[in-house]
């Protein structure tokens, strides 16, 4: 590595289109190339610079905060039900293939850069100018993401506080919202029916045939659902007041920045393990509990040769570790530069995927005993999403002893699980903003508190259209396009093309290896040029061509116009990448390869010159002299 040095009169003060004046030049045989300053950075003494950025208190305030934003959800309701219907213990096969070859490599990659950088999400791409694009896709995802996700917590929370009471609301029939059609036992009503209960993901509309008290409360209560997209209703006051304590508690989690967020999380990551291990303990001892263990993880290796197996696997990976969004990023920024991000990176890859094969257990363990209690086969009680964390499960959690108990402790779990995700989310999303404007500028000078309340009541204006009777059709539509698989595939993709084959994965590495004392394993190298490229090109292909137009509860099919809204949430993000592109190289002056060479060109911080070594510095410094033009360093690596 050869740091090398240009003489310029460029003065610390001026912004980056000041700064940009061409590509590299050679001077007696060297190329010399210009070390581009971010906004905001005064002279080379260091008058009036920016204040110094924040790095968490401890490090594990770091893990723990990767661990509450990146376990969630996902890996409680999503991940046991794909390694039942996938082939059971089979499916973990290509789920720790795709793990070692596109997980860990992009997680990686997303950490170390926001560490390097010490910027977050969008600033981070300054690493190559031309493809920031990146930082404003992945903003407008986690934007989408922070706005639907936290209705999750607004139902959960509204279940909680109905959990306080014997019997349990939804377990028994004759309340106000309840339909003539509403029956507790379907054998005595219905005879001739086969099972007990109809497979809970076919909510039949109402008037068509009996109905579980849960599906009830939770159609036409919770959601009070109406007949589609086009009828969104009044809006529920009692989600109103939910929604506005959700927003009001991820607004003073976050609202003074990673010394606050760091010491939540302690909380919201550790609390849902002790909850884990406490429904464990109780579901193993319910009849029926080993035959929900067993197909959880029978084997059926004829699955092995399935493609959707294997796309089920790379899905549920890019969900589940949060790849994307721009927060991991946001959060390495955070760390000290010589922070071993790399030995974080598989410790965090660990816990994720070893809390998802353990919920695994406590989640089939109770729908065993759902499926024993019942009669019926375990197929027609196992369910995923929001199916399982608000029908089946409280369908189950009737038939316990001390059931208001178990509800009240499930749901809170819930609401705990995915308030981490849902802040520290929001925290990457207003790092990205605050970094994205110098702190100079009138944008920048904005208190961090009130840029986190303007974000938040943002965010709440949008969910005020998910609290209406068609609010549910509202909430798919965000989940199915905004963050969907295709935009999270499509923003890893060029992730580790920018990185791997226009700065350089050999160069990235040398970065890595600044930052840690030694170079990573090769294969982080193969997988960001090539593997993980491919595998998510696969996966997006497929997704492309299985591709099947969004409907609730396989009967209601959105409008063309709906559709048409989804098409314009996913192509918000995607498209900021080539946008961003055409518009800087367009924009640019000169040839295409010197406009190529000139936006590809890293913008260093100052803290990149801080951790030169000190012989080095000592050769490149040259004897201060009248005239002498300012000094600027950049590390070739």
């Amino acid at each position: 590595m050869s740091p090398e040095v240009e003489e310029d009169h460029i003065s610390g003060d001026k912004n980056i289109a000041q700064v940009e004046t061409g590509g590299p030049a050679e001077e007696d045989g060297v190329v010399v190339r210009p070390l581009v300053v971010i906004p905001g950075l005064e002279d080379a003494e260091g008058r009036g610079g920016p204040p110094e950025r924040e790095t968490w208190t401890r490090q594990m305030d770091f893990i723990m905060s990767c661990v509450g934003f990146a376990v969630g959800l996902g890996n409680v309701w999503r991940f046991p039900y794909l390694c039942y219907k996938n082939g059971g213990g089979v499916f973990l096969i290509p789920y720790m293939l795709i793990v070692f070859i596109g997980g860990i490599p992009v997680f990686f990659l997303e950490i170390a850069l926001g560490q390097f950088m010490k910027q977050g999400g969008i600033s981070a791409w300054n690493i190559v100018p031309l493809f920031k694009g990146l930082g404003l896709a992945s903003m407008v995802i986690v934007f989408f993401c922070n706005t639907y996700y936290i209705m999750i917590l607004v139902w959960g929370l509204y279940f909680l506080l109905h959990s306080f009471s014997s019997p349990l609301p939804w377990a028994t029939c004759g309340h106000p919202w309840n339909s003539p059609n509403c029956t507790q036992d379907f054998r005595r009503a219905c005879p001739n029916r086969s099972s007990l209960l109809p497979p809970l993901t076919n909510l039949s509309t109402q008037g068509e045939g009996l109905r579980s008290p849960v599906i009830e409360f939770w159609e036409r209560k919770v959601l009070r659902l109406s007949g589609g997209l086009d009828e969104l209703g009044e809006v529920s006051v009692h989600m109103v007041l939910c929604l506005v304590a959700t927003w009001i508690f991820v607004y003073f989690c976050i609202w003074k920045g990673v010394k606050s967020t760091g010491k939540v999380v302690y909380f919201t990551a550790l609390f849902p393990y002790v909850v884990l291990v406490v429904l464990l303990a109780h579901g193993v001892t319910l009849p029926g509990a080993l035959d929900g263990i067993v197909y959880y993880l029978k084997p059926d290796w004829s699955k092995l040769w399935e493609a959707q197996v294997w796309i089920d696997a790379g899905t549920q990976i890019f969900f589940s570790y949060a790849i994307g969004l721009g927060a991991l990023t946001a959060l390495g920024s955070y760390n000290r530069f010589h922070n071993n991000c790399y030995q974080d990176t598989f410790v965090l890859a660990l816990i994720n995927s070893g809390t998802s094969f353990f919920a695994g257990f406590v989640v089939f363990s109770v729908l065993g005993f759902m499926a024993a209690e019942q009669g019926v086969d375990i197929s027609k009680v196992a369910e995923s999403g929001p199916g399982l964390a608000f029908i089946a499960y409280p369908k189950a959690v009737t038939l316990m002893p001390l059931a208001p108990l178990w509800a009240a402790l499930f749901f809170f779990m819930l609401l705990v699980l995915g308030l981490d995700s849902q802040f520290v989310g929001v925290e990457g999303f207003i790092t990205g903003i605050m970094d994205m404007f110098p702190p100079n500028s009138l944008a920048g000078s904005l208190r961090r508190e009130v840029v986190v309340a303007i974000c938040c009541i943002t965010c709440f204006f949008i969910d005020l259209s998910m609290v209406t009777e068609g609010g549910m059709y509202v909430f798919q539509l965000f989940d199915y396009y905004s963050a969907s698989g295709m935009t999270l595939l499509w923003q890893a993709f060029w992730e580790c093309v920018v990185l791997a084959w226009v700065y350089g994965a050999d160069r990235f590495m040398d970065d890595v290896a600044r930052m840690i004392g030694y170079r990573p394993l090769p294969y982080m190298k193969w997988c960001w040029s090539y593997v993980t490229p491919l595998v998510c090109v696969g996966i997006f292909l497929f997704h492309v061509v299985n591709y099947k137009p969004l409907t609730y509860n396989s009967s209601y099919v959105y409008p063309w116009w709906g559709e048409a809204l989804g098409w314009g949430l996913a192509l918000s993000s995607m498209l900021c990448i080539p946008v961003t592109v055409l518009y800087k190289l367009l924009r640019c002056k000169g040839s295409l390869r010197e406009r190529w060479q000139h936006l590809t060109a890293p913008v260093w911080g100052r803290h990149h010159l801080e951790y030169f070594a000190p012989e080095s510095e000592a050769k490149l410094l040259p004897m201060p002299g009248p005239g002498k033009a300012t000094l600027l360093f950049e590390s070739v690596m």
